[in-house]
């Protein structure tokens, strides 16, 4: 039981890291193109730090870095740090799904090697 609940740090880094990058990209993509004068993208970050859900994704960050923190005190890093390949997988599934973002023959093949590198660190 207590490996699981261990387990549970990565998996909170996980999820905290996930959301974060869900609402940035969402809040960005409705927030419109970046201007070109260095003074609008002041205010097109300014804009942004204020939005409640951007701020709650700046948050989750600062969850996700804690969650990393706690689990750095159960696991070696070399065995914690693979997981966190998980993110590249449920980004490129949940941005597809979402976001319509696209999907090809070579992002499948990436998304398969990242998840069968995290089954043999896993199982060293």
């Amino acid at each position: 039981m207590n490996k699981f609940l261990d387990h549970m740090y990565i998996v909170s880094t996980i999820v905290f890291t996930v959301y974060s990058q869900l609402i940035m990209r969402w809040q960005v993509q409705l927030a419109g193109p970046l201007p070109t004068p260095f003074s609008g993208k002041l205010s097109y970050v300014a804009q942004l730090l204020l939005n409640p859900w951007v701020l709650s994704g700046v948050v989750a960050t600062f969850f996700a870095g804690i969650s990393w923190m706690l689990a750095m005190t159960k696991f070696e890093i070399s065995y914690a740090y693979p997981w966190v390949s998980i993110n590249f997988v449920l980004m490129l599934l949940l941005g597809v799904l979402l976001f319509g973002e696209s999907f090809n023959i070579a992002k499948v093949f990436g998304t398969l090697f990242v998840i069968a590198g995290i089954i043999v660190i896993a199982r060293s």
